[in-house]
């Protein structure tokens, strides 16, 4: 995967709506606390625009997309907030620039689309994290605390409590996935993630548990959860059931689906559609440990892997090095014998 340059003091930053319609005074925190943190903020012409429920029509948010994916002195672009229209232009935006000069793309939910998309076609990182619509009226919080600490590079580890359904485990790979019903949506498509040999993260809102079923069926069926090492699920809120009851909460749906595929599994994550929405940076090689007791989540170093031999090599690499050192004196000194007879 390909990381963006971080940020530092100075650089801008743009808020573009690529779904759902916001107005000037939910964006007001937002952009005082990015500029707080040093950034210049930069807003799409069409930020503030209406059609119906989205920020402007189709071509005018893919018009903001657009420009900012291809402003080289945008170094990242943070949706101002999800909901639905994301998917409506993913395939009239073009690429090209953002693959030569990668940037940071921030949000989450139906911001999904984008995670999956950039991650599938270009190897490209990006950041699931709270968008402007969440930043806190005072101070901050985890959430914004983690996207400042993410956007400009420093570490970043999570250590959780424990929970009834975790299954432990301790596994390495590159993390993706995002919300739910949006993964489910983009299976055949183009956008459609890759889970091979991943941490896949998955979390959603406002979902009748029977769908949660026929999604996780979907993925079961279509090789999703066949490969991957492991299953992070982050927040499950609001969820509905039928007057005929489905008979299993979420969390207990998608456990057993995680049984079947024999992988640790950890919930109540503390990222998704909830107030502690931790920054993710999706396609990073992240370490996951999940014991009786806690979950740690540690995001590697650009490079860093924990794959298997990683460490063998670390340790033979030096040992290879002075054995050859040897061999080439031991040679050097026979010829000098062969010389002298």
């Amino acid at each position: 995967m390909i990381t963006p340059p971080y940020l530092k003091a100075g650089d801008k930053i743009a808020i573009v709506a690529t779904a759902r319609k916001v107005s000037p005074s939910e964006m007001d925190v937002a952009i005082s606390t990015l500029r707080s943190w040093g950034l210049q903020v930069v807003t799409g012409p069409h930020l503030f625009g209406e059609d119906n429920q989205y920020s402007g029509t189709d071509e005018e948010r893919a018009s903001d997309m657009q420009m900012m994916l291809d402003d080289k002195d945008i170094r990242a672009i943070i949706c101002a907030r999800g909901g639905y229209g994301t998917v409506r232009i993913i395939d009239s935006l073009n690429f090209s620039t953002f693959e030569q000069h990668p940037k940071w793309i921030v949000g989450y939910s139906d911001i999904t689309v984008l995670h999956s998309h950039i991650q599938t076609q270009f190897g490209i990182e990006t950041l699931h994290a709270t968008m402007p619509i969440n930043f806190p009226d005072e101070g901050t919080e985890a959430a914004t605390e983690s996207l400042r600490k993410a956007l400009f590079g420093e570490p970043l580890e999570y250590n959780i409590g424990d929970h009834p359904l975790n299954k432990p485990g301790n596994v390495s790979g590159a993390l993706t996935g995002g919300n739910l019903s949006i993964l489910y949506s983009l299976i055949g498509t183009p956008s459609d993630i890759q889970t091979q040999d991943k941490i896949l993260f998955i979390e959603d809102l406002d979902e009748y548990l029977y769908h949660v079923d026929r999604m996780m069926v979907n993925l079961k069926r279509s090789g999703k959860l066949a490969g991957i090492k492991g299953l992070i699920v982050g927040g499950l809120n609001k969820m509905n059931d039928n007057t005929v009851p489905f008979g299993k909460q979420a969390e207990q749906i998608i456990a057993e689906y995680a049984q079947d595929a024999g992988i640790p599994v950890c919930f109540n994550f503390p990222a998704g559609h909830i107030a502690d929405n931790r920054a993710l940076i999706m396609g990073r090689e992240v370490q996951l440990d999940i014991d009786a007791q806690s979950v740690s989540l540690r995001f590697l170093p650009v490079g860093e892997t924990n794959k298997p031999g990683t460490m063998l090599r670390k340790i033979l690499k030096p040992s290879i090095f002075f054995l050859g050192f040897f061999v080439f004196i031991y040679v050097i000194l026979y010829l000098i014998k062969l010389f002298l007879k």
